[in-house]
């Protein structure tokens, strides 16, 4: 890859002429592959292209995404005929996001499977007297399908009403006769989708919380027109299917071994936000509901193997606070934030780990920035999308500018910092600023 950014240690904007209130939203015309499901906290593709325009990437390169999410960046690389892998640890999120990059089947086969399902569906639902429209016929509640007590005490309550939980279950039952096919992860994608947004009673604001109570909706239906919308673009973009794409459910921050081998051109990437928000709360209805986490055992494996951002995700034994102990100006913002707490006279067992999480977060950074040396390529370039937060007491975390600190005294160069968006912060009464990171790995120096 030869290529050379001119402007070096430059804070600018990037060249758009959108609003920013709508700089993070999905455009109409990106709604291909992307809306199989996405992440809600997702960056838009149109930032993904920008980047893979700006580095010079081409098909002879390969574009990691080490927390890849639901798949944004693996998505715009194939559809701009670059290899891509991805990285990511929560289980639904790796799994959208395998899904939606393997086009690899046939579309006529596919349908003809789902109609099969659809009237399977829809028959054993009249068997019970329920019908896959909404009516006014009275329902038996004692006589439907529910999660078990494990898997309920996983979801916020009333995530989901009765009516429409039972018609997902039952059409969960004739997926899963399907297994072992090539059209049953089509299938699942497609019911994770609606179980967020169609059926369920979640909103996101931007945390995920319970709006409205839907008592019944179709839902069989629902699911059959989102396989209509998955087959249609997967038939759309046929010439793409052998452009490679890999999804690898790991720990972003152990890299050195997991793609040993691998030559990466750039990164463009997005990781959490130091914050109080549990990313694992936003996908915990599809994860449940299909099988991905079935009890608070299986939901601790998967915190433990996430980059440490909040503090319901961290454990005893957690030191990723060793890789920036002598980095002050991180342990200055960890005082200032115990400092605070102090004063403030919070004592609640998560205020207490206020100042823990900020360093273990920056520490988890910096861990996955050693990892990466070994696996990019000389003059590789990165784009980190980041946010600033003020969630810890409102001491302000100036997310960017220490990642890119961290990086640089790493042996990383910082190209520059572009800013993304603004967001208002209802705690600090202010704005945040949401910036893009870029870094250049000049190659091992020793």
């Amino acid at each position: 890859m030869e290529y050379q950014i001119s402007t070096i240690l430059q804070v600018g904007t990037l060249d758009y002429t959108s609003k920013n209130s709508e700089r993070n939203k999905l455009d109409k015309s990106d709604a291909t592959f992307h809306e199989w499901y996405r992440f809600v906290l997702s960056f838009p593709p149109h930032l993904v292209r920008k980047y893979i325009n700006e580095f010079g990437l081409t098909d002879e390169d390969v574009i990691l995404d080490p927390f890849c999410g639901t798949g944004t960046t693996l998505v715009e690389a194939k559809l701009q005929g670059i290899p891509s892998i991805g990285i990511e640890a929560n289980y639904f999120a790796h799994f959208a996001s395998a899904v939606k990059t393997d086009w690899n089947v046939d579309v006529e086969r596919l349908i003809e499977a789902a109609n099969l399902v659809k009237n399977s569906a829809i028959e054993e639902l009249d068997r019970q007297g329920v019908t896959d429209k909404p009516s006014l016929n009275e329902i038996d509640l004692l006589k439907l399908r529910i999660l078990n007590p494990e898997q309920e005490k996983l979801i916020l309550k009333n995530s989901i009403s009765p009516l429409p939980l039972h018609k997902a279950l039952v059409l969960l039952e004739q997926i899963s006769k399907y297994r072992t096919t090539v059209f049953h992860k089509y299938f699942l994608i497609a019911l994770g989708n609606i179980l967020v947004y169609k059926i369920s009673n979640l909103r996101f604001g931007p945390e995920v919380g319970v709006g409205k109570l839907k008592v019944d909706i179709e839902v069989i239906e629902t699911w059959f027109v989102q396989i209509e919308k998955i087959a249609k673009d997967i038939q759309t973009f046929n010439d793409k299917t052998s452009v490679k794409s890999k999804s690898i459910l790991s720990d972003s921050r152990d890299l050195k071994e997991l793609l040993k081998g691998e030559k990466i051109s750039a990164v463009i990437t997005s990781p959490p936000y130091p914050n109080e928000k549990d990313y694992t709360r936003t996908t915990r209805l599809e994860s449940v509901v299909l099988g991905f986490i079935n009890n608070k055992a299986e939901l601790r494996a998967l915190k433990k193997t996430l980059l440490r951002s909040n503090t319901r995700g961290i454990y005893k034994g957690d030191n990723d606070d060793n890789f920036v102990k002598h980095f002050p100006e991180i342990q200055s913002l960890a005082d200032e934030i115990e400092k605070r707490r102090i004063e403030l006279g919070k004592t609640s067992g998560f205020e207490r780990l206020y100042h823990k999480v900020t360093t273990l977060y920056f520490g988890g950074i910096a861990k996955h920035l050693i990892e990466l040396q070994s696996i990019l390529r000389p003059n590789a370039y990165l784009a980190y999308v980041v946010g600033d937060q003020a969630s810890y007491l409102q001491v302000m975390i100036r997310t960017g500018n220490l990642i890119s600190e961290i990086a640089q005294s790493l042996g990383y160069e910082l190209v520059r910092i572009d800013l993304f968006r603004t967001r208002f912060s209802t705690a600090t009464k202010s704005y945040l600023n949401e910036e893009v990171v870029i870094l250049r790995w000049p190659g091992d120096k020793l």
